[in-house]
């Protein structure tokens, strides 16, 4: 017979892949239409003129021009102001 013990089961062997969210072209840079600028869980950057944002909240150009980057204030739902950043294409 063995001497070895049982090792017994992992149930912690699975991982998913990275999404590979972020800021794909920042302040500056220049863009051609339909280009994704951000891509992002949630609506943390926000859309701005020049801009379309798509089911997934992923910023796409509309036009093009050059990606600009500026911080307004935003009323959330619980009527807080916060800072949010606004991408444009100009």
């Amino acid at each position: 017979m063995s001497h070895v013990k049982a090792g017994g089961t992992s149930k912690n062997t699975r991982d998913s892949q990275g999404q590979r969210l972020g800021v794909k072209l920042f302040g500056g840079q220049t863009v051609k239409v339909g280009q994704v600028i951000v891509r992002q869980v949630g609506q943390t950057k926000r859309p701005g003129k020049g801009t379309t944002i798509s089911r997934n909240f992923t910023i796409h150009a509309a036009k093009d021009g050059v990606v600009k980057m500026t911080s307004r204030k935003v009323r959330t739902f619980s009527g807080r102001s916060v800072r949010r950043t606004e991408v444009t294409v100009e």
